[in-house]
């Protein structure tokens, strides 16, 4: 193939460099930030091969309001951006339908299956084990009963597609995470999630590893394409023109604009997420730890606890507001007695989000050397390895390990 420029260095961009470098391509990064400096820096850094179950769900529905009233809810709206939304929450809402919510579990399963082992990959590769810890992902509860409701629409598909997870008592979270309030009533342990204590390390390191393997990075934008006979000829950046032989679309939830010159008008938003980092927070945790009730995640990082939580729609180029998920550091305090709630980062990133929570894995319809690969919601980081093997198997004209169909840039998004 030859040269093949990668737009966006995040976890899904570095990791289609690395599995393409394997490969025998030249390999451009074309991001204006540090590799893993976006998205890929904020999220609570955890290898979730759980998370089958798309976003758009009946249940989730029937939350909505309840999250809308509540100050400290997992979804705020900022309503002067709905009619920009509204397209996406109307796919959004049809996409709750139980068939979509069948097939959209089958093929996230599909892919989730493959995950760890991809992980292991550019684990290897880019020698990073020393960020990656097993143990799993803890889950839990102050109300059994409500530990029991948001168990209920996702047990039977755990069970069906192998998901391991233990339920527990008070004691087994206690034995599990001693600083843990004593007031949790129950939880539940998803085995065979792993956590990465330096999101942003990780990332980089994958980058690091791809360089020192002679790709570049060009810190620049991509600002449109030069094409001829349905080949991609030039990438055009701030800086100037760059020739290539081939392209892949890692951008994000900044891939919109580039997606649809290349001949797919997906319909791909941001869901705002936020983090507040704890550098000295007096306790530590063993693995990351969720409420039910509180909707956030407590993660324990290299460089102490990371609190993140909730979903924000608006546009793009909304500022941060903060106030939310400092909100938090309250019920963070009751989760973990003894926390130390000085906040050394506040953070805001944009998950890039399709309404049927799969992410797009494709060739673009109208160029034989686009291809494309965004749209990971809130899984990006699970997925970013994986995704970076099935892209290069696309781009050599492999059978790919996982059927692509599902994540085609032309499916009926709804």
């Amino acid at each position: 193939m030859g040269r093949i420029a990668v737009v966006g260095a995040g976890i899904v961009g570095c990791s289609c460099a690395l599995f393409l470098q394997r490969d025998g391509h030249d390999v451009v990064l074309v991001d204006p930030r540090e590799p893993g400096a976006g998205t890929s820096k904020g999220n609570a850094g955890i290898i979730s091969c759980s998370a089958i179950t798309p976003l758009a769900t009946i249940e989730t529905l029937r939350g909505v309001p309840a999250m809308l009233r509540d100050p400290m809810g997992a979804l705020s709206i900022r309503w002067r951006h709905l009619p920009e939304l509204l397209p996406w929450l109307v796919r959004f809402c049809i996409a709750s339908r139980s068939r979509t919510v069948e097939s959209s579990t089958v093929a996230l399963a599909a892919l989730l299956q493959h995950a760890n082992q991809a992980h292991d990959i550019v684990i290897q590769q880019a020698g990073l084990g020393d960020l990656v810890r097993g143990g799993g992902w803890l889950k839990v509860a102050y109300d059994r009963k409500r530990l029991d409701r948001y168990m209920a629409s996702i047990r039977r598909y755990y069970d069906r597609f192998g998901v391991v997870y233990h339920m527990l008592d008070r004691e087994g979270c206690l034995d599990l995470e001693p600083a843990l309030n004593p007031e949790i009533a129950a939880g539940v342990l998803i085995a065979d999630c792993r956590a990465v204590r330096h999101p942003q390390d990780y990332t980089g390191g994958i980058a690091r590893a791809v360089m020192e393997r002679g790709a570049e990075h060009v810190r620049q934008t991509v600002r449109d394409i030069e094409r001829a006979d349905g080949v991609v000829k030039t990438v055009i950046t701030d800086a100037g023109k760059l020739a290539v032989d081939g392209v892949v679309l890692a951008a994000g939830a900044f891939s919109g604009a580039l997606a649809r010159m290349s001949g797919a008008p997906v319909p791909l938003i941001a869901e705002r997420g936020y983090h507040l980092m704890l550098p000295h927070p007096a306790v530590t945790l063993n693995n990351p730890v969720y409420t039910v009730e509180g909707s956030f995640v407590v993660a324990p990082m290299t460089h102490g606890l990371r609190l993140t939580g909730g979903v924000e729609l608006a546009s793009n180029a909304a500022p941060p507001d903060y106030a939310r998920i400092r909100r938090l550091i309250e019920p963070a305090r009751r989760l973990v007695p003894g926390l130390t709630a000085t906040v050394d980062d506040a953070w805001q990133g944009h998950r890039p989000s399709l309404p049927d929570s799969l992410p797009v894995v494709d060739r673009a319809p109208a160029l034989r050397n686009f291809w494309y690969a965004f749209g990971h919601q809130h899984i990006g980081l699970t997925l970013g390895p994986l995704t970076g093997r099935l892209v290069a198997d696309l781009v050599a004209g492999r059978q790919p390990l996982v059927d692509l169909a599902p994540f085609r840039a032309r499916r009926a998004f709804c």
